[in-house]
């Protein structure tokens, strides 16, 4: 119905909240917030995952889904094929507002970013050394690129009549632009030991079986289709 898309996009916001902050905290200082509990809801301090987001928008796309008995991969389509534009403003506002920033390079289009104080302010009287850009970088691969991509899919290929091909599409386009952009992001601080362990980020770690899923909904989505 006319109704459902906004009943959908406040049980979604309320899933990205949710999840941002719990995976935030899950995934990359657990140890702090276990000791600090009552600093788990503190959302206005910062600290939001996308990928806790992420499955908290698959996890209320799904809850909705069963309670209103709605085809589930279509909707998941459909989501699919906005996420790349508001992810593209996100890092957009990313950019515009100085943070996640890039690692230290010379590239002649390096930027300086204002730097962040211990209340997580941003001081833009004293800058960072020159960085990569690296909201910017994903604002073009997570989302632009990936946002042509999938509606020439779904416009020129047909790719709508194969239930769930474009939720692949975006889990498999998103992790690996996720993966290839943490190559110039500045990682976090907490994080600085598995880099120089292993050398691979969260980020990486979170987004690898992003792709793996996705690459099994295309799969099954053509053989049914088949």
């Amino acid at each position: 119905t006319n109704e459902q898309p906004e009943a959908l996009l406040t049980w979604m916001v309320l899933g990205v909240i949710l999840g941002g902050r719990l995976g935030f905290v899950a995934f990359y200082n657990p140890g702090y917030y276990l000791s600090h509990p009552a600093e788990i809801l503190q959302v206005w301090q910062g600290g939001m995952s996308f990928h806790g987001g992420f499955l908290g928008v698959v996890v209320a796309t799904v809850l909705y889904c069963r309670f209103n008995a709605l085809p589930l991969l279509q909707v998941g389509d459909a989501v699919a094929l906005s996420a790349p534009f508001g992810i593209m403003l996100g890092r957009l506002a990313n950019f515009i507002n100085g943070e996640l920033y890039g690692r230290v390079t010379d590239v002649w289009w390096a930027m300086r970013f204002p730097t962040i104080g211990p209340g997580g302010q941003r001081d833009w009287t004293r800058l960072t050394e020159p960085r990569h850009p690296s909201q910017l970088y994903e604002a073009a691969t997570e989302g632009l690129i990936l946002l042509i991509l999938m509606w020439w899919l779904a416009l020129a290929r047909g790719s709508l009549q194969r239930p769930g091909l474009l939720t692949g599409v975006f889990f498999t386009g998103y992790g690996t632009a996720r993966f290839m952009v943490e190559f110039f992001r500045q990682w976090d601080a907490q994080l600085n030991e598995m880099v120089q362990a292993y050398g691979i980020t969260m980020g990486q770690v979170l987004s690898l079986p992003m792709i793996v899923i996705g690459l099994g909904f295309i799969a099954v989505s053509r053989r049914r289709s088949a």
